[in-house]
């Protein structure tokens, strides 16, 4: 089970207007992904960042089958669900929290946000896709609300299928959130500066 260690930057949640919660992928650290908040306008935003223990959201891979990735993906989802509740406590509103996240941890921030889909500040994913060896549809419930929702991936990609992209966005689509997709062919593993650019001017423009 995971334990509940997060890091911040940026503004102190008691004096920002805007909180960014940012999931690091597998093997990687909350400050790596701290790292990447340099290449976005967060001039106003807390930076929360939990970290994974053993640097792992879950064992296997999104796709698995969904009980091999317990207890620790529920773990994973209770995580993030307990940083935002202190996000709120803090004062701000689910209108003004967003969740940036890189492969690993995009499927988790997906997760997340489409299990508790309402009007969130917007949400960025780098390669990833909604979790478990099919869709499941039950998990998902909500109105998005028009947030803001960005998923970018490579075609192919060693991890993410482009199929289980599309089938994300679809559901959340379906659920009023406003996706921008973006498959970039042979890009590989990685985020690139048009993604950067894209979610820059989507979210924090």
């Amino acid at each position: 089970m995971h334990q509940k260690k997060i890091i911040t930057a940026g503004q102190p949640l008691g004096s920002a207007s805007k909180a960014l919660v940012m999931l690091h992928g597998r093997g990687g650290t909350a400050q790596d992904i701290l790292g990447l908040a340099r290449e976005f306008t967060l001039n106003d935003f807390s930076l929360v960042a939990p970290q994974a223990t053993n640097n792992t959201w879950y064992p296997y891979s999104f796709m698995a089958p969904v009980n091999q990735n317990e207890p620790w993906l529920t773990s994973a989802i209770q995580l993030v669900a307990d940083t935002v509740d202190e996000i709120r406590k803090a004062g701000i509103k689910d209108e003004n929290i967003y969740f940036m996240g890189f492969s690993q941890g995009a499927c988790l921030s997906l997760e997340f946000v489409t299990r508790n889909a309402t009007r969130w500040g917007g949400v960025a994913a780098f390669t990833g896709g909604l979790v478990g060896d099919k869709i499941y549809q039950e998990n998902y419930k909500g109105d998005f609300a028009g947030t803001a929702v960005f998923i970018g991936t490579s075609d192919p990609d060693p991890h993410v299928p482009v199929e289980r992209v599309h089938s994300s966005t679809a559901i959340i689509r379906n659920m009023n959130g406003a996706v921008t997709e973006k498959v970039y062919p042979g890009m590989g593993h990685t985020i690139n500066r048009e993604e950067i650019q894209i979610v820059n001017k989507l979210l924090f423009t």
